[in-house]
């Protein structure tokens, strides 16, 4: 009879001699094995929680799968085992060694998954990889006001490719926002929905590569009429671009073609469209033929119900408190919050340590850089009132009088800008219009431009903002 347990001992043998012991630590020296069946070569292992396997199968999969071939042999099959919630066994789901969903797999049929290649003559109009991480999903795709208009167009276009009022779509915002989840999420819900549907994910990078590939190859053609046969393009990052003539040439022909034959056109990028550096103008010029979006810096309800969420992902028993701590503190990106739940997670399952504020202070220490002062909503207006003399209560109260207008149009702005609130999310503070807060900062921007004593004013109270 075969012991499990030791036979998984030499696969962490193999695994050890080829990563960093800190890498092993992490996240092979949590894991057990739990059951082998030799009828089938089935191994069992269970893992803390579901955050590793996806983790490891992410970042390690190809030297687990050398070392479990090396000890169970060629045919091996693996299961994991982990507690969503709580430590209780009885909650433990399986997962298979696979990463991908298998409801993703069986309507793509995709048997033999390989990365969309325009070089490849195997590949048939009903049949390529559309490259898409089962995990971006709209269902785990954390929404709020800050990002609310671009997951609703999103989903439009997802429910409904046959109406091309988005088309093109092109989101943009900062490093972490979820522009990437959000391009993926919106071809696993087409994929899931038509499965024949040509839908490609990809980033300007391996665009440029295949593209430079096609070059050297003197097979350009062939590289078009690729792409062009694609129903749904998502170009993500596209500001790689920049800089390249030859690279955007050949996709300003393939964007003209998509674009004809009322195919789909999604893209994103870190900047708006007239913002795009190196960038030829008649391409700009498309970008901006549809509708464009911004994905706006998460703001405090987006980052609570991300961190809600990531904690019972993980199977984490973390208060209000330390979640409330951890939404005022990390505030410039979903993924400088992802960081900090994957140091707490490490803690709490290798240290055993329980997840307290004390243990978020130091996690976010050593993860992220802590603002000094949190900006809010009612923070600006308390800061302006008190810069202006008035009583804070005018500032969301109805009067006309000039100073309190003024003022009331200064905390719209910097609500905007300071705080990375949306200008519906603002209104609503105030109980005005979306367009009257638009209008309010178009003013202040103008005045700014033209008034210098002004625009000091306005930077002296910014300043006070985070001091």
């Amino acid at each position: 009879m075969i012991n499990v347990a030791q036979q998984w001992n030499r696969c962490l043998d193999v695994i050890k001699a080829n990563l960093p012991a800190e890498q092993y630590n992490a996240w092979f020296a949590p894991i057990v094995a739990v059951d082998f069946d030799p009828e089938n070569n089935h191994v069992t292992l269970r893992a803390p929680s579901q955050f590793f396997v996806e983790k490891i199968e992410e970042r390690y999969l190809p030297l687990l799968s050398a070392a479990l071939k090396k000890v169970f042999g060629d045919n091996v099959k693996l299961t994991y085992k982990y507690n969503m919630v709580g430590a209780d066994d009885a909650s433990a789901v399986e997962q298979t060694m696979d990463n991908s969903s298998v409801k993703l797999q069986r309507e793509l049929k995709i048997h033999k998954p390989r990365v969309a290649n325009p070089f490849d003559h195997e590949d048939r109009l009903d049949d390529i990889d559309p490259q898409l991480n089962p995990r971006y999903t709209f269902e785990n795709y954390c929404t709020s006001m800050s990002n609310k208009l671009a997951v609703s167009i999103g989903q439009a276009i997802a429910q409904h490719p046959e109406v091309k009022t988005y088309n093109p779509l092109f989101v943009f915002g900062s490093t972490g926002v979820g522009k990437t989840h959000l391009l993926q999420a919106i071809g696993i819900k087409l994929k899931e929905q038509f499965p024949r549907m040509r839908v490609l994910y990809v980033t300007s990078r391996v665009f440029e590569s295949q593209y430079t590939t096609a070059v050297v190859q003197k097979k350009v053609n062939d590289f078009i009429n690729f792409y062009q046969s694609i129903d749904v393009l998502l170009l993500d990052d596209i500001q790689g671009f920049a800089g390249k003539p030859g690279t955007q040439d050949t996709f300003f022909h393939i964007f003209n073609h998509l674009h004809q034959h009322q195919r789909q056109l999604v893209m994103s990028s870190d900047c708006r469209p007239s913002d795009l550096d190196g960038m030829v103008p008649r391409l700009i010029s498309r970008f901006k033929w549809g509708m464009t979006v911004e994905l706006e810096k998460p703001d405090y309800d987006l980052r609570r119900k991300f961190l809600a969420m990531r904690a019972a992902h993980d199977g984490l028993n973390i208060s209000d408190e330390v979640l409330d701590y951890i939404a005022v503190h990390v505030a410039d990106s979903v993924r400088e919050l992802e960081g900090v739940m994957v140091a707490l997670l490490a803690h709490a399952t290798m240290l055993g340590q329980d997840i307290t504020i004390d243990l978020a202070r130091t996690v976010i220490g050593n993860t992220v850089k802590v603002a000094d002062k949190q900006v809010t909503f009612e923070s600006i207006a308390e800061t302006v009132a008190d810069y202006y003399n008035l009583p804070t209560d005018v500032i969301y109260g109805k009067s006309r009088k000039r100073e309190i207008s003024d003022a009331r149009q200064l905390v719209m702005y910097l609500a905007k800008k300071e705080a990375q609130m949306s200008s519906t999310s603002i209104g609503a503070k105030l109980d005005r219009t979306h367009a009257t807060v638009l209008h309010a900062c178009i003013q202040i921007e103008q005045r700014m431009s033209i008034e210098k004593d002004f625009s000091r004013e306005v930077s002296a109270i910014t300043a006070s903002l985070t001091q």
